[in-house]
């Protein structure tokens, strides 16, 4: 599916990014949080909590489980379709798929140079299919929360906000939403520094939205760049590459200034309606 255009949509209450955002930390901040409160009987009951284990991956899908859940409840299958059809929009311009292809990871091994580490971990992996293994694991936690934050959030607070603020404020929302994964033991967040993390995320969200806008809302292109900051084959750059895409974050601000000020062509639109039309739903 190429581009759509913005006329072509069916309207979510705006009010919806309420129970969006409680639905989404009542999740993930109620699993985490009864392990750091009661890591006895919770690890009795369901085995040590670590980045691989269901519940981790129900904690990191709540963005996900919460825009589904919402949009079946308001438009119906027929809505929900619309809202997934995001996920077959691709089209960008090259100087994005540049920047997801090899900025990403230049910015990356920069890190990790910055650190001293890019020759010890070219490949940290003992064998082809633990590669695939990690790729796999990979692509099926993080980007998913996508279906969420850009998908559903990013889109109602663009009604309101120039595209920089309401990047800004998602950043700080994402970044805050993460936090009980560092003062667990056991996660990937545990090893890392808040403060930095927090700073890169915010930095994230100002690339996302950018890119978010720049393919009409594709859902797809903002989980690849998800998948693309969490890639397992990049070395780990931590906290060199936080203040890097700080960096980026600005000139992709700069370079972008016209749109990223301006509601006007901003995404604003969570669901795309034709489907939903044919099906007889009806917009609001």
């Amino acid at each position: 599916m190429g581009m759509v255009p913005e006329t072509d949509r069916v309207r979510v209450p705006s009010v919806s990014l309420v129970p969006f955002l409680l639905v989404t930390f009542v999740i993930a901040w109620g699993i985490l949080g009864l392990y750091i409160l009661l890591p006895g009987r919770m690890e009795a009951a369901f085995g040590q909590l670590t980045g691989q284990h269901p519940l981790f991956y129900l904690a990191v899908w709540a963005p996900a489980i919460a825009a589904i859940a919402i949009i079946t409840l308001d438009l119906g299958v027929a809505g929900l379709r619309g809202y997934l059809a995001r996920l077959w929009l691709w089209r960008c311009s090259r100087a994005w798929w540049v920047f997801l292809l090899i900025g990403i990871p230049g910015v990356f091994y920069a890190g990790s140079a910055l650190k001293g580490n890019t020759l010890s971990e070219l490949f940290p992996f003992s064998s082809f299919p633990a590669l695939l293994a990690a790729l796999f694991l990979g692509a099926i936690k993080g980007p998913v929360e996508e279906l969420g934050w850009r998908g559903f959030a990013l889109p109602l607070l663009q009604r309101k906000l120039a595209p920089v603020w309401a990047a800004l404020v998602l950043g700080v929302i994402w970044g805050l939403w993460h936090l009980p994964a560092f003062l667990l033991s056991g996660t990937q967040q545990s090893a890392w520094a808040f403060t930095p993390f927090f700073a890169g995320t915010i930095a994230i969200s100002i690339i996302m939205t950018a890119l978010f806008n720049a393919s009409r809302g594709s859902i797809l292109l903002a989980a690849f760049l998800h998948f693309q900051m969490m890639n397992p084959v990049w070395p780990d750059a931590q906290p060199y590459d936080s203040g890097l895409f700080l960096v980026v974050a600005v000139l992709i601000v700069f370079l972008n200034r016209r749109t990223m000020f301006s509601r006007e062509g901003a995404v604003g639109e969570v669901v795309i309606s034709s489907r939903y039309e044919r099906a007889g739903g009806e917009a609001e």
